[in-house]
């Protein structure tokens, strides 16, 4: 309890600190967390370094989170346009108020058969993974090459999965591709809605996430912006709710190609105390912290685990394969934590330091993805387990792995694979079920 408390107040310097650093602040688009749209190849296609002399990819491990989409819940497209109904009705409203209202109606109506569904976005961030994923490792997607994918049962999951096959089918017809998403996939694909100690890990932390969330900061510029009385809005307008809900259905317009823009009503300060705070919650939640004992990414042991297994068949078959998994980010960050892919399985107690650590944009923008990309000698079709390299993409960047690297970013298979064996090993050691 104490440490929370202290982590609290750490972070609540942070507003203060942190909010004025502009190494800190992200962009208005990166600011929406889970809701920044991939980032490749408009903010620039990441360079990979060649594989060591002698060497060529023949296989690949994935797990991918579905691409851009519409809002989960009817009511974050509903709840706004009730609140701004209120101020309409007793000639409270700007006109910008009145014109934000006209279009918030629209994007309601539009959203009704929609709810977390992928966008036409959404479609074509998946193609373009595909596409770049092929042309990246052209070795491994030769004729004859088995491509398994898998997916939530989830329709977006399972779309988003349609269309990297799709992409890769155009591209070599002569791909063998098998396809499942049933509730045979669910249990390692989505495992964390099973995990019972992950969920009082955070349950631990979840006061300390509440108290990150509801962290009050001035957002009168906002409401001045919609509405012409600011006693009305104390009294008649559910302010944070109004706040949150019209702020995720803006960043949220990244997903779209033909929703308005309402970044105007949103001062750069509101939009970066507002990412801190959504930083905060999602790492208190999923990150590697005192504040849950560091036990909730271990709720990913269980894919973590197929994974391993899955590159052990690859290693022992002289056949070409990719191991394509799509789901969520509540699994992606968490595997990704677990992984320590970069710096985000790093153990962080003092949230005053967080934003420049761990910055949730980074990791799980929608059709984020892991990408494990396995080498063996040219020469070798099967080669001993200790040659096998090994690298790394978290959305198609190239990151660090928690062994010794042989040559850049690439590391031995079997260094790699006895840290994370070693690891799900530990499990029962520390931490009682």
């Amino acid at each position: 309890m104490r440490q929370s408390f202290t982590l609290l107040a750490a972070f609540l310097l942070s507003f203060a600190v942190s909010a004025a650093t502009k190494t800190s602040a992200p962009d208005s688009l990166q600011a929406g967390s889970q809701y920044f749209a991939y980032p490749v190849p408009e903010r620039g296609i990441p360079e990979l370094t060649p594989a060591p002399k002698g060497y060529v990819p023949f296989h690949i491990e994935h797990y991918g989170r579905h691409g851009s989409r519409w809002l989960t819940s009817l009511s974050q497209y509903d709840a706004p346009v009730k609140q701004l109904e209120i101020g309409e009705k007793s000639g409270k409203l700007t006109p910008r108020g009145q014109e934000v209202l006209d279009q918030l109606r629209v994007i309601l109506e539009n959203s009704r058969t929609r709810i977390g569904e992928l966008s036409p976005l959404g479609h074509r961030q998946h193609r373009g993974i595909a596409n770049r994923m092929y042309h990246n490792f052209p070795s491994v997607f030769a004729p004859g090459t088995h491509v398994d994918a898998k997916s939530t049962k989830v329709i977006r999951c399972i779309l988003s999965m349609a269309n990297e096959v799709a992409e890769f089918q155009a591209l070599n017809p002569e791909l063998v591709i098998t396809m499942d998403a049933s509730t045979t996939t669910q249990p390692i694909l989505n495992n964390s809605d099973l995990d019972q100690g992950s969920f009082k890990a955070a349950r631990k932390a979840s006061h300390l996430r509440q108290a990150v969330d509801t962290i009050p900061f001035d957002k009168t510029p906002f409401f001045d912006k919609l509405f012409t009385d600011r006693d009305f809005v104390a009294t008649n307008i559910d302010s944070n709710a109004l706040f949150n809900n019209l702020f995720d259905v803006t960043v949220n317009a990244q997903s779209h190609d033909d929703h308005p823009s309402f970044y105007d009503l949103f001062t750069p300060e509101l939009i970066t105390r507002k990412w801190l705070a959504d930083n905060a919650s999602w790492f208190i939640s999923v990150g590697n912290s005192a504040a849950s004992d560091g036990r909730v990414p271990f709720n990913q042991r269980f894919l973590l685990n197929e994974i391993l297994q899955s590159a052990d068949t690859a290693m022992v078959s002289s056949k070409l394969s990719a191991n394509l998994r799509f789901g969520h980010e509540t699994v992606l960050i968490p595997l990704t934590v677990f992984m320590e892919l970069g710096h985000y399985g790093d153990e962080i107690n003092d949230l005053n330091n967080l934003p420049d650590r761990w910055r949730n944009y980074e990791i799980f923008p929608m059709g984020s993805n892991i990408q494990l990309i396995f080498y063996r000698p040219k020469v070798d079709k099967v080669c001993d387990p200790d040659k096998i390299l090994v690298k790394a993409l978290l959305n198609e960047r190239e990151v660090s792995l928690p062994v010794t690297p042989v040559d850049g970013a690439y590391y031995k298979w079997v260094d790699l694979r006895d840290y994370y064996q070693k690891k799900l090993d530990s499990f029962k050691s520390r931490f009682k079920e």
